[in-house]
């Protein structure tokens, strides 16, 4: 199959193009053949092996996972044998630890769902890592409860966005930071007051 390598931290000049094995699928593995993946902060982190303090788990010198990408929307190929939710043929999507930047992935059952018809291979795969990140913060961690106030400093990066729906749906009363040109964007998902950051200091106000 082809993937993108990155054998070494750096800028995205160290990525490759490859022919590389497919991957063998293991009693739990679910394959994915990929039909979209996304870029993320995270992504950023891997190929830059920054914080350098990150390495100690992403690997020292370089990156134990030779394939980037945690972001997947596919299609099914095979599965494991002690995989039950999945068969051949399901759209899925979801995160993986690495392997996404390829044609196809190995994930787990857990780390995978069934992809809603509606929507679009492209769009799905923009949101595991970015939509996780917005509701482990604000209704795990932050345990949102409607009628609270909620706050939302860059609002409209991929965790800002998501944060300000997911906010939105729990009944919280939303102010959204961000810059001009984003100002209607963030409007039209829901937020109920907006600060141009670029114009006002939120933390003065």
């Amino acid at each position: 199959m082809r993937a993108i390598v990155q054998p070494s931290y750096g800028s995205p000049d160290v990525l490759e193009l490859r022919e590389v094995d497919t991957p063998t699928v293991g009693d739990d593995d679910v394959l994915v053949g990929v039909r979209a993946s996304s870029v993320n902060a995270l992504d950023w982190h891997l190929l830059t092996g920054t914080p350098y303090l990150a390495r100690l788990q992403m690997g020292l010198r370089r990156p134990k996972r030779a394939i980037p990408g945690a972001d997947v929307a596919g299609r099914v190929r095979a599965v494991g044998q002690n995989v039950t939710r999945f068969q051949p043929g399901d759209e899925v999507f979801g995160e993986v630890s690495g392997g996404a930047y390829a044609e196809y992935v190995c994930g787990t059952e857990r780390g995978l769902v069934p992809k809603p018809a509606g929507i679009p291979f492209e769009q799905a795969a923009s949101l595991p890592v970015a939509g996780l990140t917005a509701i482990q913060g604000l209704r795990d961690v932050g345990e949102i409860q409607s009628g609270q106030r909620v706050l939302i400093n860059g609002a409209s990066g991929g965790v800002g966005t998501f944060s300000v729906q997911i906010a939105k749906f729990f009944g919280a009363e939303v102010t959204a930071v961000c810059s001009t040109s984003k100002v209607d964007m963030i409007r039209s998902l829901g937020a109920d007051h907006v600060i141009d950051y670029t114009q006002e200091d939120f933390t003065q106000t």
